[in-house]
C-alpha cells in the first residue's frame, strides 16, 4: 500500500474534507461510478457515497485496507450492507440531518400545487391577466386531510409544520409508538385509510423491501378525487409513473410531485412531464445549504470517530463495532 487515500465520489464541504483529511489524502473520483471507484479503491481507507453510486462486494475487495464507508445523508440503499457487515465494515449515515429541509419541501409542494403557483405565473408571464376570472380557483389547506405515509423523523416535522394550517392529520406507521403520534395531535390508520381519506397525501418512508412498489394502482385508484400525491421519499416505493400520469389526466389528482424517481435521472420523455399540474425537482429537496452542513458534518464526524477507534453516533451496522 501506498499512500492512504478516502476517495468520495463527489466533493464536500471545506469542514468535512478538512476532517477527512487528517487521516489520509481526501481524494474526489475521477469518475463517479462504480468503476471509476474500482480504479482508484487500492489506497482506500474509507469511501465517500454521495448519489446513487452502488457499494458492491466487487468494490469492498478492490480496497482490502477500507476501514469505513460513509453516506451522506439518511438513506444507503446503495450499499451493500451484508457485505459490509461480513467484512467488518462500519457503514455511517446522517439520519435527520437533512430532516426539515424535506419536511419543509413537503408543505412548499403542498402550498405550490393547491395554490395553483405555476399556473399562476406561467399566465401572468404571458400577460393573460383575465386568467383570473372564470378560470381555474387555487385551493387551501386549513380544513383538509393530510395523509404521512411515514411518520419518523421527517413526518413529525411535516406533522408540526402542518398544525398551524389548520389541518386534520392522520398517518401510517406500522412500526411507530402510538404515544408519539397521539402526542402530535396525529391519527394513525391503515395505508388503505390514510389514501382513502386524505386531500393531500406526502410519503416519508424507508424504501425496502416491504415498501418497494407499496404505492399501487390499486391504492392510488381509491385517493380522493381531486387529491394532491407528493413523494420526497424514495421513487421505488411508487409503483411507476404511468398511475400518476393517469390519474392527473382524469383529475382524480388535482397535482402531483416528486423529488424522487425509482431511475434517476428519469426517463422526462414521460407523458407526466408535460402535464402543468406536475411538479419535480431532481432529488435536491434534502440538499438545502444548512441541512447540507450538517450532513457533512455529522458523517465526517463520525468517520473520524471510527478512523480513531471512538464510538460513532450514527451508524448503521452497529454489531461490527462491537467486534
Amino acid at each position: 500500500m501506498t499512500k492512504p487515500i478516502i476517495l468520495s465520489t463527489q466533493p464536500l464541504d471545506a469542514y468535512a474534507e478538512q476532517k477527512l483529511g487528517e487521516y489520509a489524502e481526501f481524494r474526489i473520483a475521477k469518475k463517479p461510478t462504480e468503476a471509476g471507484l474500482l480504479a482508484e479503491a487500492a489506497d482506500a481507507i474509507a469511501f465517500v457515497i454521495r448519489g446513487q453510486v452502488p457499494v458492491t462486494p466487487r468494490l469492498m475487495d478492490a480496497a482490502p485496507n477500507l476501514k469505513v464507508i460513509g453516506r451522506t445523508g439518511v438513506g444507503y440503499e446503495t450499499v451493500d450492507i451484508p457485505a459490509a457487515t461480513a467484512r467488518g465494515i462500519p457503514v455511517v449515515n446522517a439520519p435527520g440531518a437533512g430532516a426539515r429541509a424535506v419536511a419543509e419541501a413537503a408543505i412548499a409542494f403542498m402550498l405550490s400545487l393547491s395554490k395553483l403557483v405555476g399556473h399562476w405565473d406561467h399566465e401572468t408571464k404571458r400577460g393573460n391577466w383575465n386568467s383570473r376570472i372564470g378560470g381555474k380557483q387555487a385551493g387551501d389547506l386549513d380544513g383538509k386531510t393530510l395523509g404521512i405515509i411515514g411518520l419518523g423523523r421527517i413526518g413529525q416535522i411535516v406533522a408540526k409544520l402542518a398544525k398551524p394550517f389548520e389541518m386534520n392529520i392522520i398517518a401510517r406507521d406500522p412500526y411507530l409508538d402510538p404515544k408519539i403520534a397521539e402526542s402530535l395531535g396525529v391519527k394513525l390508520l391503515s395505508l388503505d385509510e390514510v389514501m382513502s381519506q386524505s386531500d393531500f397525501i406526502t410519503l416519508h418512508c424507508p424504501q425496502n423491501e416491504e415498501t418497494m412498489g407499496m404505492i399501487n394502482r390499486r391504492l392510488l385508484d381509491q385517493v380522493k378525487p381531486g387529491s394532491y400525491f407528493i413523494n420526497l421519499a424514495r421513487g421505488g416505493i411508487v409503483e411507476s409513473l404511468d398511475p400518476l400520469h393517469d390519474m392527473l389526466v382524469s383529475g382524480q389528482l388535482a397535482g402531483c410531485a416528486l423529488d424522487v424517481f425509482a431511475i434517476e435521472p428519469p426517463d422526462h420523455t414521460h407523458p407526466i412531464f408535460r402535464d402543468e399540474n406536475f411538479l419535480c425537482s431532481p432529488h435536491a429537496m434534502a440538499t438545502s445549504d444548512g441541512a447540507m452542513r450538517r450532513i457533512f458534518k455529522s458523517m465526517a464526524d463520525d468517520m473520524a470517530a471510527i478512523l480513531e477507534g471512538r464510538q460513532p453516533q450514527f451508524v448503521v451496522n452497529p454489531e461490527v463495532l462491537a467486534k
